[in-house]
């Protein structure tokens, strides 16, 4: 009888396995709403445990740009649906199949509870702690770019450094703005060396909070179109600041021919950073009009960190910020659009589009340059975005996709549907 209940016990765990369910452990031990769980193929998984004793799991990284949905607030809405709110950006997922109002869509795992023990279905082993890196981002590997202290106030990068060390996001703007129509006019035409601060300045009064603690009004209220717009403004501060470290940080970068970056490098994205200002001021006076304004509401930093991954490697800074990140905005305008269309407020649907329309040629540059120095170190465009998309992006890239927006950066199916979990 005692080696039937081993066999017997040996063939359950064979099912298990066969099936893909893992154990992750006690039920008593997950009492907290979120528990992150790290996979070995880098799609990490939340599990939620709700207040009426129940059990659900999704993808840990928000399918819009990657954040902590660990971090977020579960919640039920007025029609009864419970759901997961992202910290970053208030977009909320359901904890039955994932969708949201958004039109963005998470995946989502089913969970057992079984004499004690939880149990998700995914293919993939998961453990509490991250899985050991076996590519550690390369970094030593990389190409280290090297930094000079700059003293010339006529360069570029004197300028692009005091802007990151302007804490005012009034006075970012305006200097990003002066110092555009300097270079543009050709007062300014040294482009010089700088060493950036690791990372920008912000104002002491600004609330940088961590992401989860951020409280918002739900859809369709005014609470809630300000918070939005409220989020957007902080990623544009942050786009200002991505702007102008990409030129004082990679000014010294030498490509392996021994070529320095042509000047047209930096006179685009000199007018990425003055977009970028755009978008900030129009978004601030839309705030000012809905009689609120930017800090008012709590902020997050986590758009900064894909800056200090990178801050080694310019194709990963192109890959990452301009190729991912920003590509991913444009995948979610027709979404956010309609959220403030549908509630009639058309001033803020006229400053949305001036944005999309700014964020296509962003994307555009992006890829410009990522595919020039590819080209000129005689690499393969493609394959290298898709090796370092995964060194340094949190998880898959996930639909829906805004296929018109990237065609029309020049972003053609080819660069991202490979970086798709497979179904």
């Amino acid at each position: 009888m005692e080696g039937f209940c081993e066999d017997l016990v040996t063939a359950l765990k064979e099912v298990v396995s066969n099936t893909n369910w893992q154990c992750v452990g006690e039920k008593d031990n997950f009492k907290s709403p979120c528990t992150k769980f790290y996979s070995e193929d880098g799609q990490h998984v939340v599990l939620i445990h709700t207040g009426d004793d129940r059990f659900y799991a999704m993808d840990s990284a928000c399918p819009h740009e990657g954040g902590p949905l660990e971090q977020g607030d579960i919640e039920e809405l007025a029609n009864g649906r419970m759901v997961l709110t992202c910290p970053w950006h208030d977009f909320e997922f359901c904890l039955n199949d994932g969708s949201s109002s958004s039109g963005l869509q998470n995946n989502v795992y089913d969970v057992k509870v079984y004499e004690g023990k939880v149990y998700i279905q995914t293919q993939n082993a998961l453990s509490l702690v991250p899985w050991k890196e076996t590519l550690c981002k390369q970094t030593a590997a990389m190409e280290t770019v090297k930094l000079l202290p700059c003293t010339d106030k006529e360069s570029l990068c004197y300028w692009a450094s005091r802007i990151l060390g302007t804490a005012d996001p009034e006075e970012k703007a305006k200097l990003t703005h002066q110092v555009q129509e300097l270079w543009n006019s050709g007062n300014i035409s040294d482009i010089g060396q700088t060493l950036p601060p690791a990372q920008p300045c912000r104002k002491e009064n600004l609330t940088i909070v961590q992401p989860g603690k951020i409280k918002r009004g739900k859809g369709g209220t005014l609470a809630s179109r300000i918070a939005l717009l409220h989020s957007l403004a902080n990623i544009e501060q942050w786009a200002i600041d991505l702007s102008w470290d990409i030129i004082a940080r990679f000014a010294g970068f030498q490509l392996r021919t021994g070529e320095m970056l042509p000047r047209e490098f930096f006179s685009d994205f000199v007018k990425v950073a003055g977009d970028e200002a755009k978008h900030y001021r129009l978004l601030e006076k839309r705030l000012l009009e809905l009689g609120s304004n930017f800090g008012a509401l709590p902020v997050h930093n986590g758009l900064w960190q894909s800056a200090a991954d990178t801050a080694h490697d310019l194709l990963a800074r192109l890959a990452i910020v301009h190729m991912v990140h920003e590509a991913r905005g444009l995948d979610v305008h027709p979404q956010t659009l309609q959220r403030f269309s549908a509630q009639g407020d058309e001033y803020s649907v006229k400053v949305l589009e001036v944005i999309y329309t700014d964020e296509i040629t962003h994307v555009a540059a992006g890829l410009k340059w990522f595919t020039y120095i590819c080209t000129k170190e005689q690499k393969d465009c493609l394959s290298t975005f898709h090796e370092l998309v995964p060194l340094y992006f949190k998880g898959y890239l996930k639909p829906p996709f805004n296929s018109e927006g990237r065609k029309s950066a020049g972003m053609t199916e080819e660069w991202y549907l490979p970086l798709v979990k497979p179904s």
